[in-house]
């Protein structure tokens, strides 16, 4: 049961020896707020480094055409390489076991109007499989599909932006919009994560802006995402496949660099995670490192305490106190203690962070925080720690004989 009597003395304790009360809970104080810094700003640059790859799919790989930079077979340097709608089927026909979504672009600037609103945006002639790849978010109607790449209608998707510049406060869903002239039926409109500048964007079936924007079969560039279950040496090689098969199709240079480019996900990502596992290891051992220093000055003080204390525990014994009592009431003033100061510890931590976090962003280092379980760990930890530093003292001195205890200097 809960003895008030017993936490009436162990708080006059507290309040009669301020100074020693501070300096134990100094040590825990400093040990969990030093924690809580190195935690969060490595959580800080873990959101960066997702926030990197938060508006396309984490396993894209993106096919680039340029002009070739070395001779090769007959054929002279500055070649420009144009895919085309049937390079987007090889491939697709090429790696289809290795292939999870697919899509290729068209990228046009157009003028867009409705009524007396108008503006230049963006407009991507996409596959269907582009919304996974661009990890597009619909917020009213549908995204693009099969039956209007085949029968190559005039429907657009467009971003939230730019309903909102264009329609003001009318919605978009089924209204008509002018696109250089062409009018087109907003069948959707999206989200994206990525910010602004990706809700600024139109789509079109590819089918449609080929058609209406070039009369051709041209495609601007390749996107795909490789099979999630390939690890990052595979997926790197896959990409490689991919890169070294177009330079055969297009007789380019093996060793040309312009022509055909890869830009694969799956090489920074492999670079982001050996980076998160070498910092995490870092921080670790550093917040173990800081730990471990509470815990050796929370014992430290815990031996003064008793030490200093023995006098007071002769008294106690002297006047009958059993042993089991006298080291309950040292275990409890020291976890108390404790665990105010690591909870103090903790709001510093989280303060510091909230105060300076805006700045740490010119330092990579966006939103940092840590969860308050994993502070509230490492506070017990130091909580048992120093119950376990105080207990071994207090039960030797709270076993020898009063007058031993009443002579100690």
């Amino acid at each position: 049961m809960f003895d008030i009597d017993l936490w009436r003395e162990i708080f006059q304790s507290i309040s009669k020896n301020k100074l020693r009360s501070v300096l134990s809970g100094f040590t825990v104080t400093f040990a969990i707020l030093l924690f809580t810094i190195l935690f969060g700003i490595a959580n800080g640059l873990n959101n960066t480094f997702k926030e990197a790859f938060v508006d396309d799919a984490a396993n894209s790989i993106f096919l680039l055409s340029g002009r070739t930079s070395k001779a090769y077979k007959g054929l002279q340097a500055g070649r420009r390489i144009q895919f085309k709608n049937e390079d987007f089927d090889y491939v697709g026909e090429s790696f289809d076991s290795n292939i999870e979504f697919m899509s290729a672009r068209v990228y046009k600037n157009l003028q867009a109007s409705y009524r007396n609103e108008r503006n230049g945006y963006s407009v991507r002639g996409v596959h269907p499989d582009h919304q996974f790849l661009e990890r597009t978010k619909i917020k009213e109607g549908r995204y693009l599909n099969q039956r209007d790449m085949q029968e190559g209608t005039k429907v657009a998707v467009i971003g939230r932006l730019v309903e909102k510049d264009l329609f003001l406060k009318e919605p978009a869903l089924g209204k008509f919009i002018n696109l250089s002239g062409v009018q087109y039926k907003v069948v959707g409109v999206f989200t994206d994560d990525g910010g602004d500048n990706e809700e600024r964007l139109i789509y079109l079936p590819i089918t449609t802006a080929q058609k209406v924007y070039g009369n051709n079969d041209y495609v601007d560039q390749i996107n795909l995402t490789y099979n999630p279950e390939m690890n990052y040496d595979e997926a790197i090689a896959f990409g490689n496949r991919i890169q070294k098969d177009l330079k055969k199709r297009f007789s380019v240079n093996p060793s040309d660099q312009n022509a055909i480019r890869v830009r694969n996900y799956a090489n920074g990502n492999k670079g982001v995670d050996q980076m998160n596992t070498v910092l995490g290891i870092i921080i670790f051992l550093v917040g173990m490192g800081t730990l471990i220093a509470g815990i050796v000055g929370i014992s430290n003080i815990m031996i003064f305490i008793v030490k200093e204390r023995t006098k007071e525990i002769g008294i106690r014994k002297a006047l009958g106190a059993a042993p089991k009592s006298i080291v309950r009431i040292i275990l409890l003033e020291s976890i108390l203690i404790t665990t105010i100061a690591g909870y103090l510890g903790l709001l510093l931590g989280v303060g510091v962070l909230e105060l300076i976090g805006s700045s740490l962003e010119d330092f990579f280092i966006k939103d940092p925080g840590v969860s308050q379980s994993l502070v509230i760990s490492a506070t017990i930890t130091l909580i048992l720690a120093g119950a376990l530093a105080g207990y071994v003292p207090a039960k030797k001195a709270a076993h020898i004989k009063p007058i031993v205890a009443l002579r100690d200097e």
